[in-house]
């Protein structure tokens, strides 16, 4: 997943400074030059985040006024306290953390939710009977922890499974070794990287790489337990200054043409990420970019980037009453004030498709990637 692979103790202690005191916001491109933005990424360079490299890279950003800085996220960067201690002007960060984090202070708000799925699986192999959550009674399973649990223990408390007696939990590493070796039963995976991991590692029996039909996925969407991912948020102090506002609408505009842009163009996208500088190779990357356009595209209602209030309930419904292997909930109690507005991600839609973007892509249609040996 590579997301924020912080302990979320951790992440609470660092959020609780709360939202620092930042100065009035420029009117965006009210003199002529571009507005300096900087945008705090949740993990290393990866199609994960191809829609704003190439908002960056097409000169979406500049269109409207904007000279955004991409910064690079890694394992002690947490997006949403970059943003809320001023060091940011937005972040990507997963709602549910971000939302742990507003609980201790931070002063962030949910204004574009990207990715309008999730790209959580539990895998595990075919011959092993697993297809759904009551399966896991009695097996060995993985989790990263860290905060990135709860889908699946919601999952399972939900099929009628006690999380810490009905299975034997393992510490998973970031990646898909334990399941390789038949360590555990079924391991934690992102749809758009470590499942991908799997099907570009070589059967040893055959010689040949495995193939879907070798394994089974569990889809905590199938199965009711999906929490919201990827978001954009900004500084709640700062939606109240109009120029912050109306900056706010410019950058969302600019990254709806910039996921639309991947949207009809993944492979020109997988090569902006490559070049960017990701480790990952060039099959894998072009995996990730059609698995995170499936979470993006199509885009129900009034387009992409709109919360959807059921899929927000559910995320908040699960961070308050799910308990993971010590017993601790994402949230303590429901979110207060301003945590999501779609009154500016509608706005950036309205521009977008007078400006001729299909902010739906209805018509999408994922292609089909053939990975090799290490996703090179």
């Amino acid at each position: 997943m590579k997301l924020s692979r912080i302990v979320l103790a951790s992440l609470l202690a660092l959020t609780a400074c709360g939202t620092a005191d930042t100065p009035s916001t420029p009117a965006p491109g009210a003199s002529g030059a571009l507005t300096p933005i900087k945008l705090q990424l949740q993990w290393f360079y990866q199609a994960q985040f191809a829609g704003y490299i190439a908002a960056v890279d097409q000169g979406f950003y500049k269109e409207q006024g904007l000279d955004v800085e991409l910064l690079e996220g890694g394992v002690d960067i947490v997006p949403q306290t970059v943003l809320a201690t001023g060091k940011a002007d937005y972040a990507i960060a997963w709602v549910p953390k971000a939302l742990a984090s507003r609980e201790q202070g931070a002063g962030i708000t949910d204004v574009g939710q990207i990715f309008a799925r999730s790209g959580t699986y539990q895998v595990a192999w075919k011959d092993s009977g697993i297809t759904k959550a009551a399966d896991l009674k009695g097996k060995k399973v993985g989790n990263w922890g860290f905060g990135n649990e709860f889908e699946l223990f919601a999952g399972m408390t939900k099929a009628g499974l006690d999380p810490s007696k009905d299975v034997t939990l393992v510490q998973q590493q970031f990646d898909m070794q334990a399941l390789l070796k038949k360590e555990i039963d079924a391991a934690q995976a992102m749809s758009y990287n470590e499942y991908a991991q799997l099907l570009e590692a070589k059967n040893p029996a055959t010689g040949q790489l495995y193939t879907a039909d070798d394994f089974a996925i569990i889809d905590w969407k199938t199965e009711g337990s999906s929490m919201l991912q990827d978001a954009v948020w900004a500084n709640t102090e700062k939606l109240n200054d109009p120029n912050y506002q109306a900056q706010t609408v410019k950058f969302l505009t600019a990254t709806i043409k910039g996921w639309a842009y991947c949207r009809d163009n993944p492979e020109k996208c997988r090569d902006l990420v490559v070049a960017k500088g990701s480790k990952l190779g060039k099959s894998h990357q072009l995996w990730q970019m059609n698995e995170v356009n499936k979470l993006v595209w199509p885009a129900a209602g009034a387009g992409i980037g709109v919360i959807d209030e059921a899929a927000w309930k559910q995320t908040v419904e699960i961070s308050q009453t799910t308990k993971n292997q010590t017993g601790d909930t994402v949230l303590k109690a429901a979110p207060e004030g301003p945590a999501y507005t779609n009154d500016y991600i509608n706005q950036a839609i309205a521009q977008a498709k007078a400006a001729g973007v299909d902010v739906t892509g209805s018509a999408f249609q994922p292609a089909t990637v053939t990975l090799t040996e290490g996703g090179a």
